[in-house]
């Protein structure tokens, strides 16, 4: 157990290792007994936000103060606890009324099975207008026990009261090889796997998740099979490789999927109908999570492959991340010129849009994978 001046953290924050003020910020916040009814984490994507958010809701809830290995503290990692509601912006546009009203409705509610809830609020700055103002006076004075945590890239970004009502908490960047020595401790596993998994993941935390699931293995592997053939396959074959990888992605999805109908099973008798409801809809906003964080992570693999190739066009002297795709990526860069890279990434970028304007999954990456193959020079050909 990590500590800080011969004191004990709690062992939940331990994923915060990258990041050590936060860490000894809110270990002493749980440890006195002073955490705030809302915080505010700002700070770059990668930077450890959302497994922060996670390791303090698990403080929160836990019996033992975040032991990280009790049940309470195994259903937020698993984003199965009840009493633990992660929020995401209902449109394009931002959060919906019809959200935060329902947000507002649940804060009036006694816990299901901790002590407390919390709330996470992901992506905070698209918290606008009548979804700001409506949650504001709820964010002011939150019954006892009730917990907030808005994540954003700055908080300027946000309405200012919102800002003024929360404890601000900076995180700051994380360097590629201090990522890299985390990632080395947590997995055991160093070199090109841990760069790859740092790229395809974006945290230390999730680069270890990463190494540890064969089946997120698979995807990646999957991508970069998929982008080295583009030039033989015609379009037939694209769109059978685009139904692969998101199969592939959906995969590890019933293990989870299995495991909640089970919690549903032992607790279904027991809960009121209402909690009931509360736990199934959780259980929903978790796989589509899941599947969602899928397939980003095969657009990072894409990603990272294609900056890989251009590296290569242009020449610079620097170690690619996909060392193990080296051929793949020599093979590119020998029959595509630097435009076609850049056009090729720029397709990247537009499916994970896509993706964030709910454009189906498939739809996405089939036509992300023919916008590559076009930018690579690989005209699509027909049967």
């Amino acid at each position: 157990m990590a500590s800080v001046d011969g004191v004990p953290l709690p062992s939940a924050l331990a994923c915060l290792s990258q990041q050590p003020r936060v860490q000894e910020f809110l270990g002493d916040a749980v440890r006195e007994g002073r955490v705030s009814h809302a915080y505010l984490f700002v700070g770059a994507p990668g930077s450890g936000m959302d497994e922060a958010a996670r390791a303090l809701a698990q403080c929160i809830v836990c019996p033992n103060g975040g032991d990280g290995t009790c049940d309470e503290c195994i259903r937020v990692s698993h984003g199965t606890h009840p009493d633990v509601h992660v929020y995401e912006p209902g449109s394009v546009t931002g959060y919906l009324v019809s959200q935060v009203r329902e947000l507002i409705a649940d804060v009036s509610l006694a816990p299901v099975r901790a002590p407390g809830k919390v709330y996470v609020i992901r992506e905070a700055a698209l918290l606008r207008g009548a979804a700001a103002n409506a949650l504001l006076k709820t964010i002011e004075e939150p019954p006892e026990g009730v917990y907030f945590i808005l994540i954003a890239r700055t908080a300027a970004a946000l309405l200012p009261t919102i800002v003024s009502r929360c404890q601000q908490v900076p995180f700051r960047i994380v360097s590629p090889d201090a990522a890299q020595r985390a990632v080395e401790a947590k997995s055991g596993i160093g070199g090109t796997d841990a760069r790859v998994a740092l790229s395809v993941a974006g945290t230390p935390d999730r680069a270890a998740e990463f190494l540890a699931s064969s089946g997120r293995r698979e995807v990646r592997r999957l991508v970069v099979q998929t982008l080295g053939e583009l030039a033989n396959d015609d379009s037939w074959d694209v769109l059978v490789a685009a139904r692969q990888i998101v199969e592939a992605v959906k995969a590890p999805l019933a293990d989870v999927r299995s495991a909640q109908e089970a919690a549903l099973g032992q607790e279904g008798d027991y809960l009121p109908a209402k909690a009931l409801k509360q736990l199934e809809d959780a259980n929903r906003r978790e796989l589509t999570a899941r599947e969602r964080s899928g397939m980003m992570e095969a657009l990072s693999a894409a990603e990272s492959l294609l900056r890989d190739v251009l590296l290569r066009c242009e020449g610079i002297p620097e170690g690619i991340v996909n060392e193990d795709a080296a051929d793949v990526v020599d093979r590119l860069a020998s029959s595509t010129p630097t435009e076609g890279v850049v056009r090729a990434l720029e397709a990247v970028r537009s499916a994970a849009d896509d993706l964030a304007h709910n454009v189906t999954p498939q739809l996405a990456i089939e036509a992300m994978l023919l916008s590559v193959k076009e930018a690579l020079a690989c005209p699509p050909s027909y049967r």
